[in-house]
Formats: structure tokens, C-alpha cells, sequence
């Protein structure tokens, strides 16, 4: 599943490290920190590599 926008990937990535232990759990805000406690590492593994170019930076919610 790609991520909407670029802020989507940014906070999967940070979610990402904090799985694989590279990132304290305790620095995580907002997104991330659902994302961390949601998702699976192969799902994050999705979201952050999907490619910014051509996204907005945040998702619209209309």
C-alpha cells in the first residue's frame, strides 16, 4: 500500500526506525507513534519507500 503523502512517509519511516530499535519509541509524536503500535515492520517497510515525488505534502481530507 503507497502512502498518500509525503507526510505519510515521513512518519512511516520514523515508525520504522523505532520498530527496528535505531530510534527511541519515546521520540515518536503523532503518526508515527499509532503507526509504530499498528503496523507491522513489512507494512511500514511499504509506506516509507514509497517514492515523494509527485505527492503532496499532506493529504487532503475531502
Amino acid at each position: 500500500m503507497p502512502a498518500k503523502s509525503a507526510a505519510q512517509q515521513k512518519a512511516a519511516g520514523a515508525a520504522l526506525s523505532a520498530k527496528r530499535g535505531d530510534t527511541p519509541k519515546s521520540k515518536l509524536k503523532g503518526a508515527s507513534k499509532s503507526m509504530e503500535d499498528s503496523m507491522s515492520e513489512k507494512q511500514l517497510e511499504e509506506l516509507a519507500s514509497t517514492k515523494r515525488k509527485g505527492k503532496p505534502e499532506h493529504n487532503s481530507k475531502s
